[in-house]
């Protein structure tokens, strides 16, 4: 009886000093690179008088109630009607839809698939498009480019950039789910774009706002058969060929942001089984790619898949710091675990408000932090609910919104 319970005190020490190094690793990571966001500087890319072709291309599946606005709004970029084309990728959408697109002076592709996926339309697309354009850009349905977008995006081609992720922005602050999703939005931006920059490693890519050269996104692309997170598949695909992803923080697109909670489980859900997929599958090669290839981009692109999503990230390192707290004034445990946690819950709070835009701290915004335990509660649930999330393509539905 005296060996179990030793036995038993062993495991949980054991594991409470794993969850000690698990997210304080976690947390210092954050923190480092948004310290390195403050040090990125956007590069400026001259204006030039050659205007490539681009190829806008907008997957859009069962979008009926935003695509033909966005459609229509992505028509009226300040830049040679002639050198760009939009792009509809047309899936399962309603007659009444299809009808208003033919009226656009668009390019309307109709797909079909038993399962739906964006790396199928894609390739649909690419497919039977012609090989004329120089470059292309991904939007999702709901996205808003700004009248600049392409001449910022051509700027950057022409000075020799390959892939480009612009600066995703919110359209919409019109809940606090919104506000927070915003906020999370630009977080991410400055920790895993700005920041990495700053580094000299890959800016993330998040599925849309992107640019490629043309002829390099149609050849990896139709190696990519992604049910979802196919950004994920892409980024190390790129890594892997030691292609730099640029972040141009200058080219906005603006995205609709979640409103309520069911819209943020699913979105959630696909989310971390995405970054659960693709950890397992790179986790091994990540090593031999670090150690034998020098390949530090490719590597760091797992780390980002081990650190936990920030809010759980936050959210579990806040609890557990609270329970040692309490603990530690009860007199039952060390003080300095209790420190220690506290360090922890320090460094990854001072990352979100050193990564956080200053646009963010008004009173919505603290407002908004009233659903953060729900939010909390709700991705904590999703990590159990992850079963078959692989299977089939989570769609999001979006809306035309005010802020």
């Amino acid at each position: 009886m005296e060996l179990i319970t030793l036995l038993l005190q062993y495991a949980i020490k054991t594991f409470e000093y794993v969850l000690f190094v698990y997210l304080g690793l976690s947390c210092l990571y954050v923190f480092v690179f948004a310290i390195a966001g403050h040090f990125y500087k956007s590069k400026k890319h001259k204006s030039v008088k050659k205007f490539n072709k681009m190829a806008v291309l907008i997957p859009a599946y069962k979008e009926d109630a935003v695509i033909v606005e966005m459609a229509k709004s992505a028509l009226h970029q300040n830049y040679p009607k002639d050198k760009f084309d939009v792009v509809v990728i047309a899936d399962s959408l309603k007659m009444e839809t299809l009808n208003a697109l033919k009226a656009l002076p668009i390019q309307l592709v109709e797909v079909h698939f038993k399962q739906s996926t964006k790396a199928k339309a894609l390739n649909k697309a690419m497919a039977d498009l012609s090989n004329s354009y120089d470059h292309a850009i991904v939007l999702d349905a709901d996205n808003l480019m700004e009248a600049h977008f392409l001449l910022k995006m051509n700027a950057a081609f022409e000075d020799g950039c390959q892939i480009i992720q612009s600066h995703r922005t919110a359209k919409n602050k019109n809940t606090s789910f919104a506000i927070l999703d915003a906020a999370s939005e630009e977080i991410n931006n400055f920790i895993f774009r700005q920041g990495h920059r700053a580094m000299g490693l890959s800016s993330g890519l998040i599925g849309s706002g992107m640019g490629f050269e043309y002829g390099l996104f149609k050849n990896v692309m139709s190696k990519v058969s992604a049910i979802g997170g196919f950004d994920k598949e892409l980024e190390f695909k790129f890594a892997k060929a030691k292609i730099t992803i640029e972040y141009l923080k200058d080219a906005l697109v603006f995205d609709e942001k979640i409103q309520k909670g069911s819209d943020f489980s699913n979105q959630r859900k696909r989310w971390l089984a995405t970054q659960f997929i693709y950890l397992s599958a790179h986790f091994k090669q990540a090593w031999t790619e670090l150690f034998l290839n020098y390949n530090l981009t490719y590597f760091d692109k797992v780390i980002q898949l081990l650190v936990p999503p920030r809010l759980i990230l936050l959210g579990i390192t806040g609890l557990v710091t609270l329970i040692y707290a309490i603990l530690h004034g009860i007199g039952s445990t060390q003080t300095a675990m209790t420190y220690l946690w506290m360090a922890n819950l320090t460094l990854v709070f001072t990352s979100f408000l050193l990564a956080l835009p200053k646009s963010f701290y008004t009173i919505k915004t603290i407002r908004a932090l009233a659903v953060l335990p729900m939010a909390f509660g709700r991705m904590l649930l999703l990590l159990f609910k992850l079963k078959g999330a692989n299977r089939k393509f989570i769609h999001t539905t979006h809306s035309i919104v005010k802020n």
